[in-house]
């Protein structure tokens, strides 16, 4: 992967973070993180992926993001001083919750 793209994938986990942070509100002890950001080479698309504690809230997490792609994404064009500015696409991570099944399948 170019230096680049890698460069670009952590601002844009910066900055979308910081938007998600002052913009939604999931309630009360549900933890959403970034984990990656994965940019095209053409830099046209970013699929972004989320980590939901508790894992359960994961998809309706999902689903509030994808309501609010739109504005998510109008503020990230905003505070990005590049054109163009990727089209995110938000993805569930589910590498935690399989770690986390697989611990407990291997404890029985």
């Amino acid at each position: 992967m170019p230096h680049r793209i890698e460069r670009l994938n952590e601002l844009i986990r910066q900055v979308l973070g910081r938007i998600i942070l002052q913009e939604e509100d999931f309630g009360p002890a549900v933890l959403v993180t970034i984990m990656k950001v994965e940019t095209s080479d053409d830099v046209l698309h970013s699929n972004v992926f989320l980590s939901v504690y508790p894992t359960e809230k994961g998809e309706g997490v999902l689903k509030r993001l994808n309501r609010h792609v739109f504005d998510l994404q109008q503020l990230m064009n905003k505070k990005l001083e590049m054109r163009p500015v990727p089209k995110i696409r938000f993805v569930l991570d589910k590498t935690e919750a399989e770690a986390q099944e697989l611990d407990e399948l291997m404890e029985k």
